[in-house]
Protein backbone atom coordinates (compact mmCIF):
# COMPACT_ATOMS: atom_id res chain seq x y z
CA UNK A 1 0.00 0.00 0.00
CA UNK A 2 2.81 2.86 0.87
CA UNK A 3 4.33 1.86 -2.95
CA UNK A 4 0.95 2.11 -4.30
CA UNK A 5 0.51 5.52 -2.79
CA UNK A 6 -2.87 3.89 -0.86
CA UNK A 7 -4.45 5.47 2.12
CA UNK A 8 -3.63 2.92 4.58
CA UNK A 9 -4.89 3.89 8.14
CA UNK A 10 -6.64 2.57 10.88
CA UNK A 11 -9.44 1.40 8.84
CA UNK A 12 -7.90 -1.05 6.85
CA UNK A 13 -5.43 -3.81 8.10
CA UNK A 14 -2.73 -5.69 6.20
CA UNK A 15 -0.04 -7.92 6.58
CA UNK A 16 3.32 -6.86 6.48
CA UNK A 17 5.00 -8.08 3.35
CA UNK A 18 7.63 -10.66 3.22
CA UNK A 19 9.96 -7.51 3.02
CA UNK A 20 8.35 -5.49 6.05
CA UNK A 21 8.66 -8.85 8.20
CA UNK A 22 12.49 -9.19 7.39
CA UNK A 23 12.52 -5.08 8.25
CA UNK A 24 11.42 -6.54 11.65
CA UNK A 25 13.87 -9.34 12.07
CA UNK A 26 16.38 -7.44 11.36
CA UNK A 27 15.11 -4.49 13.96
CA UNK A 28 15.13 -6.75 16.24
CA UNK A 29 18.56 -8.75 15.46
CA UNK A 30 20.13 -5.57 15.75
CA UNK A 31 18.10 -4.40 19.09
CA UNK A 32 18.16 -7.80 21.12
CA UNK A 33 20.61 -6.66 23.85
CA UNK A 34 19.22 -3.21 24.14
CA UNK A 35 17.82 -2.97 27.56
CA UNK A 36 14.09 -1.70 27.16
CA UNK A 37 11.56 -2.06 29.93
CA UNK A 38 9.06 -2.17 28.25
CA UNK A 39 7.14 -2.36 24.17
CA UNK A 40 3.93 -0.45 23.79
CA UNK A 41 2.75 -1.25 20.60
CA UNK A 42 -0.76 0.08 18.09
CA UNK A 43 -3.09 -2.86 17.98
CA UNK A 44 -3.17 -3.15 14.00
CA UNK A 45 -1.55 -6.33 12.32
CA UNK A 46 1.15 -4.33 10.73
CA UNK A 47 2.64 -3.27 14.02
CA UNK A 48 2.01 -6.33 16.01
CA UNK A 49 4.31 -8.29 13.51
CA UNK A 50 6.72 -5.22 13.30
CA UNK A 51 7.21 -5.58 16.95
CA UNK A 52 7.37 -9.64 17.19
CA UNK A 53 10.92 -10.04 16.45
CA UNK A 54 12.00 -7.76 19.18
CA UNK A 55 9.53 -9.23 21.67
CA UNK A 56 11.01 -12.54 21.48
CA UNK A 57 14.15 -11.72 21.72
CA UNK A 58 13.63 -9.93 24.78
CA UNK A 59 11.09 -11.71 26.35
CA UNK A 60 8.50 -8.33 26.96
CA UNK A 61 5.11 -8.93 26.01
CA UNK A 62 3.98 -5.63 24.13
CA UNK A 63 1.26 -3.57 25.95
CA UNK A 64 -1.19 -2.74 23.26
CA UNK A 65 -2.87 0.52 22.54
CA UNK A 66 -5.42 1.61 20.64
CA UNK A 67 -4.50 4.86 21.15
CA UNK A 68 -0.93 4.28 19.15
CA UNK A 69 -3.32 3.23 16.38
CA UNK A 70 -2.90 5.27 12.52
CA UNK A 71 -4.52 8.26 11.71
CA UNK A 72 -8.10 7.59 10.60
CA UNK A 73 -8.78 8.03 6.53
CA UNK A 74 -12.51 7.68 7.12
CA UNK A 75 -13.71 7.07 3.84
CA UNK A 76 -10.64 7.61 2.18
CA UNK A 77 -9.65 4.50 3.99
CA UNK A 78 -7.86 1.45 1.08
CA UNK A 79 -8.02 4.45 -1.98
CA UNK A 80 -5.13 5.59 -4.18
CA UNK A 81 -4.36 9.33 -3.81
CA UNK A 82 -5.58 10.40 -7.23
CA UNK A 83 -9.24 8.55 -6.32
CA UNK A 84 -9.37 10.32 -3.63
CA UNK A 85 -8.80 13.72 -5.08
CA UNK A 86 -10.88 13.01 -7.79
CA UNK A 87 -13.96 11.77 -5.57
CA UNK A 88 -13.60 14.29 -2.84
CA UNK A 89 -11.72 16.98 -3.95
CA UNK A 90 -12.94 20.17 -1.94
CA UNK A 91 -12.56 17.72 1.30
CA UNK A 92 -8.58 16.66 0.48
CA UNK A 93 -7.53 20.05 -0.67
CA UNK A 94 -8.72 21.47 2.64
CA UNK A 95 -7.14 18.53 4.16
CA UNK A 96 -3.97 19.38 2.12
CA UNK A 97 -4.29 23.09 3.26
CA UNK A 98 -4.26 22.18 6.91
CA UNK A 99 -4.80 18.59 8.21
CA UNK A 100 -4.92 19.60 11.65
CA UNK A 101 -8.29 21.56 12.10
CA UNK A 102 -10.10 19.00 8.63
CA UNK A 103 -10.25 15.78 8.74
CA UNK A 104 -10.00 13.23 5.79
CA UNK A 105 -14.33 12.86 4.89
CA UNK A 106 -15.33 11.26 7.81
CA UNK A 107 -12.26 10.68 9.27
CA UNK A 108 -9.60 12.33 12.08
CA UNK A 109 -7.74 15.58 12.30
CA UNK A 110 -3.89 15.58 13.42
CA UNK A 111 -4.86 17.34 16.53
CA UNK A 112 -7.61 14.43 17.10
CA UNK A 113 -4.44 12.06 16.55
CA UNK A 114 -1.75 13.71 18.52
CA UNK A 115 -3.97 14.14 21.35
CA UNK A 116 -5.01 10.63 21.92
CA UNK A 117 -1.12 9.42 20.98
CA UNK A 118 -0.01 11.61 24.00
CA UNK A 119 -1.92 10.30 25.91
CA UNK A 120 0.65 6.98 25.53
CA UNK A 121 3.40 9.60 25.80
CA UNK A 122 2.19 10.73 29.07
CA UNK A 123 1.56 7.13 30.63
CA UNK A 124 5.13 5.65 29.77
CA UNK A 125 6.49 8.94 31.00
CA UNK A 126 4.56 8.04 34.76
CA UNK A 127 5.44 4.37 34.55
CA UNK A 128 8.85 4.85 33.74
CA UNK A 129 10.87 7.36 35.25
CA UNK A 130 14.34 5.65 34.03
CA UNK A 131 15.55 3.16 31.40
CA UNK A 132 13.77 3.09 27.22
CA UNK A 133 10.63 2.43 26.47
CA UNK A 134 9.68 1.12 22.34
CA UNK A 135 6.79 2.27 21.38
CA UNK A 136 5.82 0.56 17.69
CA UNK A 137 3.23 3.17 15.58
CA UNK A 138 2.24 4.51 12.38
CA UNK A 139 4.15 7.06 10.26
CA UNK A 140 1.54 9.77 10.52
CA UNK A 141 0.90 8.93 14.80
CA UNK A 142 4.79 9.32 14.53
CA UNK A 143 4.92 12.67 12.93
CA UNK A 144 2.13 14.01 15.30
CA UNK A 145 3.60 12.84 18.40
CA UNK A 146 7.12 14.62 17.24
CA UNK A 147 4.94 17.72 16.52
CA UNK A 148 3.65 17.88 19.48
CA UNK A 149 6.40 16.88 21.57
CA UNK A 150 8.58 19.49 19.97
CA UNK A 151 6.32 22.68 19.71
CA UNK A 152 5.47 22.12 15.70
CA UNK A 153 2.26 22.90 14.61
CA UNK A 154 0.57 19.64 14.09
CA UNK A 155 -0.84 20.76 10.68
CA UNK A 156 2.69 20.57 9.50
CA UNK A 157 2.86 16.76 10.58
CA UNK A 158 3.38 15.72 7.47
CA UNK A 159 6.08 18.00 5.97
CA UNK A 160 8.14 18.43 9.07
CA UNK A 161 9.70 15.25 9.92
CA UNK A 162 10.42 12.31 7.58
CA UNK A 163 8.91 8.30 8.89
CA UNK A 164 10.11 6.15 6.76
CA UNK A 165 8.96 2.18 7.44
CA UNK A 166 11.38 0.63 10.23
CA UNK A 167 13.26 3.24 11.32
CA UNK A 168 13.54 4.40 14.57
CA UNK A 169 13.24 7.85 16.34
CA UNK A 170 14.55 8.26 19.55
CA UNK A 171 13.40 11.05 22.46
CA UNK A 172 14.79 11.48 25.74
CA UNK A 173 12.94 13.37 28.24
CA UNK A 174 14.99 15.65 30.29
CA UNK A 175 13.90 17.95 32.87
CA UNK A 176 13.78 20.86 30.84
CA UNK A 177 11.71 19.00 28.10
CA UNK A 178 12.28 16.46 25.21
CA UNK A 179 15.49 15.96 23.32
CA UNK A 180 15.72 14.09 20.14
CA UNK A 181 18.61 12.00 19.83
CA UNK A 182 17.94 10.02 16.71
CA UNK A 183 15.54 11.00 13.71
CA UNK A 184 14.18 8.33 11.32
CA UNK A 185 17.35 6.17 11.74
CA UNK A 186 17.70 3.23 9.60
CA UNK A 187 21.46 1.96 10.25
CA UNK A 188 20.03 -1.06 11.39
CA UNK A 189 18.36 -2.62 7.99
CA UNK A 190 20.72 -4.12 5.49
CA UNK A 191 21.52 -2.31 2.76
CA UNK A 192 18.87 -4.29 0.56
CA UNK A 193 16.38 -3.25 2.64
CA UNK A 194 17.41 0.23 3.19
CA UNK A 195 17.75 0.59 -0.83
CA UNK A 196 13.77 -0.71 -1.31
CA UNK A 197 12.04 1.68 -3.30
CA UNK A 198 9.06 3.03 -2.62
CA UNK A 199 8.37 2.28 1.23
CA UNK A 200 8.68 5.49 2.43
Amino acid sequence: MNRGDILCGCGVDPDLTSEGIQMAREFGDAYRAFPFQAIFCSPLRRTRATALPISELSGLVPEIRDDLKEIDYGKWEGLEREEVLRKYRDDYLRWEANPASHPPTGGETAIGLAARALRVVDEIKERFQKGPVLVVSHKATIRAILCALFDIDVRHFRHRFDCPVASLSIIEFRRYGPLMRALADRTHLSKEMRMLEGVD
